[in-house]
């Protein structure tokens, strides 16, 4: 069974890549390069075609984009995790911090969370406070 092609806007992934593009100075064979993308890959993406998980990986990383970002079914991005274990993702791949360092800034921003936190709504799962990270 196909995918279905219409959750993923990638002509909005496309132009936020372009503008990274044009900030770095390089050209599209550049990126190519860069990312092990083919040219031709790019070229189709800018004609509105979606790109393989493999060259959509590649280009996230090269630029930073989460393609989750650019989901626009409004379903699927309601399920998006809180930003508590999303902090604590890029904080255990900061490699400038030691592991005591990045406990301790977890142990930080939980206790904030539990105290400056809005409290569960109606909508939520299960009403429960989030599990420590």
């Amino acid at each position: 069974m196909a995918a279905n092609r219409g959750h993923f806007n990638c002509d909005a992934f496309c132009v936020e890549l372009d503008v990274i593009r044009r900030r770095k100075g390089i050209s599209w064979k550049k990126v190519a390069d860069l990312t092990k993308v083919s040219a031709s890959t790019l070229t189709r993406m800018g004609q509105g075609k979606h790109p393989d998980a493999d060259s959509l990986t590649m280009l996230a990383a090269w630029s930073g984009l989460n393609p989750a970002d650019f989901v626009t079914d409004e379903e699927l991005r309601a399920k998006d995790p809180e930003a508590l274990p999303k902090l604590m993702a890029l904080l255990r791949a900061d490699r400038t911090l030691s592991p005591e360092g990045i406990e301790a800034i977890q142990q930080l921003l939980t206790a904030a969370y539990r105290t400056f936190g809005r409290k569960p709504t109606e909508g939520t799962d299960d009403g429960q406070t989030p599990a420590r990270v």
